[in-house]
């Protein structure tokens, strides 16, 4: 037939096939495939796959196809990946979609790299992070050994951590290579601070004492409490040193000259816990850039201004029973921002700007053992008798958890504490390294806990 009488013939049938009902059309196809030869049916085979199976991913414009990516859960965007190179393609520059699935994990994020290859390879050394952590194989244990008697005082600081003892000593480990820095003589050390030239104890003999490194030498001593100095803090801009003691009172000290320039009292109870602090908020008490002195006893914690005034009296005090019949632990948290804190009935989160309770986190079991470690945006630290445990706070569910030996205990909480906190505030592949956890044991040695390499 010549080209343009069949094309005349086709014209016609078209006609005719479009006036037919479905049902009319369905069996003149029928007629037609069963007239056609090996021939016809592969180009019908070819045309109906392009026609049926469309590639909606390359069809749709780059904009639509990365809003349509970021509903897909990450399992599913890596089998994406392997349909085609195209898709792969498409879903590799989509620096958003990788950006929050590393989120969700509870990774931090930095704007400023739009590199989605960077992102997806982010995503992958996350997930097997995540994957360690609840088959409790995030972490490894060494131990410190060096000291002849109990170890009632650890500070972890830049990789280094102190540890102070009943033997009259005090020493400074490097927790990577496990050897002691430096061990120089002292008191009976309840709680210790120390910075790259100086060590600040305080002790069960009622005394707060300043060391010096390199030579062991005693700088300064702080006499005035009447019961042992459970805890300390100082700041080097301020010159001051506070300190929390058994006599229930909180001393304001000259951090140079040694005297004492202030006695804050109300408190009924021991004075487990003192932390100086700048104020990240405003409010009616207080604006940002203020140093904020916090201190804890069994039942309370008090807030004070600390700055050029001697006299100052208290902003506000906080707790989570009127009738004091539920204790606080000793391990308060203050960011500038909010104060955490754990008791029976949970942990409790204040907003410093309001004084405002803003979260409490319920015990899954009762009665609750958790006591708190460390609290940051993403993830908190806790631990009971048995085990730590990392928390996601966006869901509360615990995400992993780690085996903890016998340790020794402490109901003023400084015989245990955490390493690396930043990562409680997001992952980023560089901070889950180093210490995690530290504890003295019966046997006088230290515990360590510390992040496996992330392989």
């Amino acid at each position: 037939m010549e080209k343009a009488a069949f094309e005349r013939w086709l014209e016609s049938v078209s006609t005719s096939f479009l006036a037919l009902s479905d049902q009319q059309r369905n069996q003149s196809l029928d007629h037609l495939i069963s007239l056609s030869g090996a021939a016809q049916l592969r180009h019908l085979s070819n045309g109906l796959e392009a026609l049926l199976k469309r590639d909606f991913l390359r069809l749709l414009p780059l904009e639509l196809a990365f809003y349509l990516l970021r509903w897909l859960d990450p399992q599913t965007l890596l089998t994406c990946c392997l349909v085609c190179k195209q898709w792969n393609k498409v879903i590799n520059t989509c620096t958003e979609v990788w950006q929050s699935v590393c989120r969700d994990l509870g990774w931090r994020i930095d704007e400023s790299i739009q590199d989605a290859g960077h992102w997806k390879g982010v995503y992958l050394k996350a997930k097997l992070r995540m994957k360690q952590l609840n088959e409790e194989d995030a972490f490894e244990t060494s131990s410190l050994i060096g000291h002849s008697a109990r170890v009632y005082a650890l500070y972890y600081r830049d990789g280094l951590l102190c540890t102070g003892s009943d033997d009259l000593s005090a020493k400074l480990w490097d927790v990577r290579t496990g050897q002691c820095v430096y061990g120089i003589q002292t008191h009976t050390c309840a709680t210790v601070k120390f910075d790259e030239q100086k060590l600040v104890t305080g002790s069960f003999d009622n005394t707060i004492a300043c060391w010096e490194w390199s030579t062991g030498a005693k700088i300064q001593q702080f006499r005035g409490h009447t019961g042992a100095v459970f805890s300390i803090d100082y700041n080097d801009e301020l010159d001051t040193l506070v300190s929390g003691s058994a006599d229930f009172t909180v001393k304001v000290w000259s951090l140079s000259a040694g005297t004492c320039v202030n006695t804050l009292t109300g408190h009924t109870e021991w004075v487990t816990k003192v932390h100086l602090q700048k104020s990240q908020v405003e409010s009616m008490m207080h604006s940002p850039g203020d140093y904020i002195l916090l201190s804890v006893d069994k039942y309370e914690i008090k807030v004070w201004p600390i700055g050029c005034e001697i006299n100052c009296k208290c902003l506000k005090t906080l707790s989570v029973s009127e009738d004091r019949s539920v204790c606080l632990q000793p391990r308060l948290q203050f960011d500038g921002r909010y104060i955490v804190c754990c008791s029976d009935l949970g942990i409790y989160q204040w907003d410093f700007a309001s004084f405002d309770v803003i979260r409490v986190i319920k015990p899954q079991q009762e009665p609750s053992s958790l006591s708190l470690l460390g609290f940051g945006d993403i993830f908190a630290l806790l631990f009971d008798n048995h085990h730590l445990y990392v928390m996601d706070l966006r869901t509360e569910v615990t995400v992993g958890r780690w085996p903890l030996p016998a340790y020794r205990k402490s109901k003023r909480g400084s015989s245990f504490l955490p390493g690396v906190t930043s990562w409680l505030n997001g992952l980023d592949g560089k901070n889950d390294s180093g210490l995690v956890f530290a504890t003295s044991m019966p046997d006088h040695s230290i515990h360590l806990v510390l992040w496996r390499e992330n392989g």
